[in-house]
């Protein structure tokens, strides 16, 4: 029964299922429903965090899979990735593991110290290659469409002759307003720069967000005293991000956005009609399985 409940529903908490067999006659404790559990191979886990997904957005994700099935893995190569990210300086960038003793979580040696609101944080806008990262820069004002349109013109042609693009290289951003505002797309039309098109909702797909992990973590490690060093930390730790794992983040990034988007189908297959959710993870499962994938349910 309790592993019956769980599977059903994975958000059941462990007193939900002290009083539903207490009230089926059985008295047992919290540990005990953990153990059994655990022997069944479930263990207490917090749930991820995705990006909230509506059947437009899955449909889109499905048609961009379709479009790129085929693609051999050296196009991606020349493409340059590029999106925008908050760093803070304390608050959740900055989270660290100790090594401590009994009741002593509170000495000065084992914290580290937060302000309300993160204490400050910066904007970053960057781009990436599987060459390596191109550049970086802090937005310092809240970013319209102009402001947008100016880091490119900066930043996006330098980048792509830093990073050696080959001839026909292709610009990846997200569905932001602001990257797909008309003035902006006639922008990117005039500059003869060809734009990967990018299905909404999805974040998680950009292996940009690969790069941001390490640049949060090393910044976090050198613990920046105030904004104006946070900054320089952030361009220092940038520029000095191997173009191993720029390759390697390009290199997984089709393995992940087919699982993803086999994911995105699974979740909503309870709202579409069977035969066509059976055609597209069918299709998908083709997929993964020519390119030595593993989509995990």
């Amino acid at each position: 029964m309790i592993t019956r409940t769980v599977s059903k529903n994975p958000r059941t908490t462990r007193g939900d299922l002290v009083n539903d067999l207490q009230r089926a006659g059985t008295k047992v404790t919290k540990d005990t429903i953990s153990n059994t559990l655990r022997r069944q191979g479930l263990k207490s886990c917090s749930a991820r965090r995705v990006s909230l997904l509506k059947p437009v957005d899955v449909q889109a994700r499905l048609k961009f899979a379709r479009e790129h099935l085929d693609d051999p893995e050296e196009g991606w190569e020349n493409v340059i990735w590029s999106d925008e990210t908050k760093i803070e300086h304390f608050g959740k960038n900055s989270t660290r593991r100790v090594w401590r003793r009994k009741n002593a979580e509170l000495h000065p040696k084992n914290t580290i110290p937060t302000v309300k609101h993160g204490g400050g944080n910066i904007m970053l806008w960057g781009c990436f290659s599987a060459k390596g990262p191109g550049r970086l820069i802090r937005v310092k004002e809240r970013m319209n469409g102009a402001m947008y349109r100016e880091i490119l013109s900066d930043n996006l042609l330098p980048s792509a002759r830093a990073l050696k693009m080959k001839r026909g290289w292709v610009f990846q951003h997200d569905n932001d307003p602001k990257h797909t505002a008309r003035a902006t797309k006639e922008w990117l039309r005039k500059k003869h720069f060809k734009v990967l098109e990018w299905p909404s909702q999805s974040p998680d797909l950009n292996p940009i967000e690969n790069l941001w992990r390490e640049l949060k973590v090393c910044v976090a490690q050198r613990q920046p005293q105030n904004i104006t060093a946070l900054e320089e930390i952030c361009m220092e730790e940038w520029a000095k991000i191997p173009a191993t794992i720029s390759s390697r983040a390009v290199m997984f990034w089709g393995c992940r956005w087919a699982t993803q988007t086999f994911n995105s189908l699974q979740r909503f297959s309870m709202g579409l009609r069977s035969g066509v959710w059976l055609g597209h993870s069918r299709t998908l499962k083709c997929f993964l399985r020519s390119h030595s994938f593993v989509a995990r349910a």
